[in-house]
């Protein structure tokens, strides 16, 4: 009788400035039951950080490569870089401020390869934030007027009416074909991933994994999500070190997500909401709030995209 040959599975994560969380991290893949498959390889591809925590990896009873960038190529090259020279059947991209579970690896696999299940692409699993409680993960794709209602506030005036792209008013709390999982834990099938040409490198960091669900949509495949699976997530991560910047890459990436993925009408519309009608938007949340600190991490932030604007325009044009 021939021997069933179990599938592989490589592992990306990109380290920015991550601390002990990436330590952590490694052991709670460790700590993973490999019940049915076998992981090829755990590939961390470093952004130039400045903190040590790449120090003391190689304890690790892992497979582990590491690629060191000179300098921080963003979140979308380096999971593409990470891709890169592997042969396993699976790709798990995995934020650092993530622990996974003893089943969190074994039971998303275990569905993807459920002959059923050939043509779903992606998959994601159930998420938990310190609190113990479910992370909402999954997102709709997002059409112009969802980010219109967050440009003028009227998805926090009016949550009822305007509903974000994310999906709140869902509590994860079971199995189902959704639109987008989460980047935190994205599970890929490699064929897909190099049939669609990995992330979208004009990404820097921020919906890099959503344009990623749309385009694999539009080639016939789903993305899931698997509530039988939990794994932890810290949220944030290592950008809640650079909150100006992090609005800022934010703001670009959807600029970018609107010429890439809307009518050019469209997409000139969101451009002009964004840079002239949504700054005082957020600052007169902030002020009436009180949050000080908020608001003049919102005037940096839209400081830094008003100088980019011009390298902006040139990727989002570009074909």
């Amino acid at each position: 009788m021939a021997q069933v040959r179990s599938p592989a599975l490589d592992i990306i994560i990109v380290n920015w400035n991550a601390g002990s969380l990436l330590q952590d991290c490694l052991r709670s893949i460790e700590g993973a039951a490999q019940t049915g498959f076998k992981i090829g390889q755990v590939v961390i591809v470093d952004n130039d950080s400045t903190d040590g925590s790449l120090d003391g990896l190689t304890s690790t009873t892992l497979p582990l490569k590491i690629i060191r960038n000179a300098e921080n190529r963003g979140f979308a090259a380096a999971c593409n870089q990470g891709a890169q020279g592997g042969h396993a059947d699976y790709l798990l991209f995995l934020n650092p401020d993530t622990r996974l579970f003893t089943d969190s690896l074994s039971v998303p696999l275990a569905f993807m390869e459920a002959t059923q299940n050939r043509s779903v692409g992606i998959c994601g699993i159930q998420l938990i934030d310190e609190h113990k409680e479910v992370s909402r993960s999954c997102a709709r794709f997002p059409t112009p007027s969802m980010f219109y209602s967050k440009i003028f506030g009227l998805d926090r005036l009016f949550p009822g009416f305007f509903k974000s792209h994310f999906m709140e008013e869902w509590g994860h709390d079971e199995n189902r074909e959704v639109d987008h999982v989460i980047g935190a834990f994205f599970l890929v099938r490699r064929r897909l991933f190099e049939q669609i040409n990995g992330f979208d490198e004009r990404f820097f960091v921020y919906l890099e994994d959503l344009d990623l669900s749309l385009r694999a949509k539009k080639m016939g495949w789903t993305s899931y999500y698997l509530a039988d699976a939990r794994a932890y997530h810290k949220g944030g991560g290592t950008s809640e070190q650079i909150k100006a910047r992090r609005l800022f890459y934010s703001l670009r990436s959807r600029i970018l997500y609107g010429y890439k993925h809307f009518t050019p009408t469209q997409a000139m519309l969101l451009l002009v909401s964004t840079l002239c009608f949504e700054p005082l938007t957020r600052l007169a949340f902030n002020l009436l709030q009180g949050a000080f600190k908020s608001a003049g991490e919102t005037i940096s932030g839209y400081l830094m995209l008003y100088r980019a604007l011009p390298e902006i325009m040139m990727a989002a044009l570009k074909k």
